[in-house]
């Protein structure tokens, strides 16, 4: 239950964090600006405005009295409304006043010449897609259409069009690059991801080193999916292996993640995981894969495959996995020409089909010499 706030508390609760607000863009004070603007967060100085604001109905006096604080009107009533409105759950109402805030806050951003507010541009981002797929879930909830991340989208693209120009605010496009791909992954639209990708890899504007580590490996990391989807390995290799390369090691979830889509591009290549790296990410899922590979068992990849169905298709590798037959095909042949070479040397070379075959059969997988070819 929030407490109880007087009308004069409530005035001043207010007054303070408008005083704040104004004083961050005054003195350039980009790290204390993003804090005030990040709706979803419990940091107190947002919890203490929200329990002022409902008891003290009419903010808009407030700025209608100030001329210091007027000019932010367009940006801060809205915020405010999307402040209560997510304490008090209404998520779809959240969304649509955070939405008018963060329109009116990347005017005032263009108007600023320098890249000060950049942390805080990168939290309005942040927000806005946080807050949509929150709301998508309440409206999907009563039964109507979710549509508020694809209108995220639509304004982070607008972010991402301001940033994309010259001058030191450009070294921010690349987080708001990442923050679409999410977006359009979330969507099932990833096809959007290729306007995004030109513009940041051809365009003379941007020098990829430039970008904030944190930014590049989530970058490498997304676009590496993509080519895991595209099945072009090689890129994928490169891409996902430079986000593992690069990504802080105490961020063992974020590492998780990478190995989740680098380990199944690494087998497709023919390189194969140690045991002790899938026990310790928690990646056990591939373990059975793994020893269906080296053995040549094509029964235990199938089984594999089979058992670990559901998370491998929700991870969009199941595909690349089931194309691994092959690989344990080969291996198998293997097997028996090192077998039929200890028996006799001189006939290592001639393999017989139907040797083959009851290798399979062994296996229990049904296969006749027609289906060899």
């Amino acid at each position: 239950m929030a407490a109880y706030v007087s009308m004069g508390e409530a005035h001043r609760r207010i007054t303070e964090y408008l005083n704040r607000f104004s004083d961050a863009v005054s003195y350039q004070d980009g790290k204390t600006l993003s804090r005030l603007v990040s709706v979803s967060s419990d940091a107190a100085v947002l919890v203490s405005l929200a329990e002022a604001l409902n008891t003290f109905q009419d903010a808009n006096r407030l700025f209608r009295q100030s001329e210091k604080y007027s000019q932010y009107a367009d940006i801060l009533l809205p915020m405010f409304r999307a402040l209560q409105s997510y304490r008090l759950r209404n998520l779809v109402e959240s969304y649509l006043a955070f939405e008018k805030a963060s329109n009116a806050f990347l005017q005032e951003f263009r108007n600023w010449e320098s890249a000060w507010a950049l942390e805080a541009l990168y939290v309005i981002a942040y927000e806005i897609r946080i807050l949509a797929e929150k709301a998508d879930i309440e409206l999907a909830s009563i039964g109507k259409t979710p549509e508020k991340l694809k209108g995220a989208g639509s304004f982070l693209m607008k972010v991402f069009g301001v940033l994309a120009g010259k001058g030191p605010k450009r070294v921010g496009a690349l987080y708001v690059t990442c923050q679409l791909f999410k977006v359009y992954f979330k969507l099932g639209t990833v096809h959007l991801c290729r306007s995004v990708i030109r513009s940041i890899e051809t365009a003379r504007i941007f020098d990829f080193e430039e970008f904030p580590v944190r930014d590049k490996v989530t970058y490498m990391y997304y676009t590496g999916r993509l080519e895991v989807y595209n099945e072009n390995f090689p890129a994928a290799d490169h891409k996902l292996s430079y986000a593992l390369t690069h990504c802080n090691a105490q961020k063992e979830a974020n590492i998780r993640m990478i190995l989740k889509y680098l380990i199944p591009v690494k087998l497709s290549i023919g390189i194969l995981p140690r045991q002790l790296l899938l026990d310790k990410f928690d990646l056990n899922e591939y373990s059975d894969v793994v020893l269906a590979l080296k053995r040549g068992d094509l029964r235990l990849l199938r089984h594999a495959l089979q058992e670990h169905e559901d998370r491998f298709l929700r991870a969009g590798v199941y595909l690349v996995l089931e194309k691994l037959e092959l690989q344990v095909y080969q291996r198998l042949v293997k097997k028996i020409y090192i077998m039929q070479k200890q028996k006799d040397p001189n006939k290592a070379h001639q393999i017989k089909l139907d040797v083959i075959v009851k290798a399979l059969k062994w296996l229990e997988i049904d296969m006749d010499l027609d289906e060899l070819f």
